[in-house]
């Protein structure tokens, strides 16, 4: 292939420089090569992914500078850390807002590497990229919603607050109408979800029903306690995680809920309902393939001023799963945290992964 580098290449015998280039060049992955010993350091290679990426042809690219696909939106600030990664001979990887030929843009994930000779000095820098636009608009739909769906539950709950307070009888009408319409409203989305053709939208809209289960079975919760204000967090957490346990009976893991006895405020059941479906059933889900045995523990204590929640499995742990870039259920359990203002550590549990919460208690909250 014309213009790919050469220089201080070792293969096995037989394969080529010729075979390796037609390699690159035949990858569905968006490669680029350029040149830091010319000057700008242009682009001297791209492959066909690449050209279908940004519709650009070879004549277009070579000899210029990367900075071609890029446009008024492109963040400065990524711009100035991947420069500075390249002036000092380090791998870089981002996602930049760039800019096809015709003006489309599209959002670029890439890694940017060098390619040393065999004394360490640079020839190139080789770039793998790929187009996460779809993913970005997720992400900003889904924030969308997120957003809709906490001021319209921030108005409603501004306008029942003081009633709520005053009527407990009242308190316990609304847990029981809301855990019915969230149960109508989860079913509705599984069965649009078995309507769906396999695939990201399906399972967006299977997760996003299973949630809105947890939140009523949070509200069930909360309906059957004798008082309104607040709810015994052990028995509320052995109740779920029975749920979820009995919702993917496939799984062949035990389950172990070591919780302490402590009444919490009404208001983190919904919270705690969030955080204890998307860890423990992630676990379910992801950290025994094959059929494989192993447990799944909860525990709850009171430390000090506050609770700490952990969830671990001894499953196939973090770094033996599968990457997915588009997934939520980790930024729903960060952002719920958020909303409690606790703090989260996720590490691996050798075997299996482990999540430890800590959030604070209100003075309120009583063992």
């Amino acid at each position: 292939m014309t213009g790919f580098p050469t220089e201080a290449t070792a293969f096995p015998p037989g394969f080529t420089v010729d075979v390796f280039a037609a390699a690159f060049e035949a990858s569905p992955t968006p490669m680029v090569v350029t040149d830091p010993r010319r000057d700008d350091n242009p682009i001297v290679w791209a492959n066909g992914a690449f050209l279908g990426l940004t519709g650009y042809g070879r004549d277009e690219l070579y000899g210029h500078n990367c900075r071609r696909l890029q446009g008024p939106a492109t963040d400065r600030a990524t711009l100035a850390a991947l420069r500075e990664a390249i002036a000092q001979g380090r791998a870089f990887e981002c996602e930049l807002l760039n800019y096809r030929k015709d003006g489309t843009p599209f959002w670029n994930g890439m890694t940017v590497n060098p390619v040393r000779d065999a004394d360490g000095a640079i020839l190139y820098f080789f770039s793998a990229q790929a187009d996460m636009t779809h993913k970005h608009r997720l992400e900003a739909a889904m924030r969308d919603t997120n957003g809709a769906l906490e001021r319209e539950v921030g108005e409603r709950t501004a306008d029942l607050r003081f009633a709520l307070e005053q009527k407990t009888a009242l308190l316990h009408e609304v847990d029981h109408r809301v855990k019915n319409n969230l149960q109508v409203i989860s079913s509705l989305m599984l069965l649009k979800a078995r309507r769906t053709p396999p695939g990201e939208a399906r399972d967006a809209l299977q997760a996003m029903a299973e949630r809105i289960g947890a939140l009523s079975t949070a509200h069930r919760m909360l309906y059957s306690e004798g008082d309104a204000a607040r709810f015994d967090v052990s028995a509320f957490a052995d109740d779920l995680i029975a749920d979820l346990a009995a919702a993917h009976e496939a799984c062949a893991a035990r389950v172990e809920t070591e919780v302490e006895p402590l009444a919490l405020p009404a208001a983190m059941a919904a919270p705690l309902a969030l955080m204890l479906h998307e860890l423990a059933g992630n676990a379910f889900r992801h950290a025994f393939p094959g059929g494989r045995a192993g447990r799944v523990r909860v525990s709850a204590r009171r430390d000090g001023a506050g609770m700490e929640l952990v969830v671990e499995d001894d499953g196939i742990g973090l770094s033996a799963g599968v990457p997915n870039p588009t997934g939520f259920g980790r930024m729903l359990v960060e952002m719920v945290v958020r909303q409690l203002r606790g703090t989260i550590a996720w590490s691996e549990a050798a075997p299996g992964t482990r999540a430890a919460i800590r959030v604070p208690l209100p003075a309120e909250a009583a063992p």
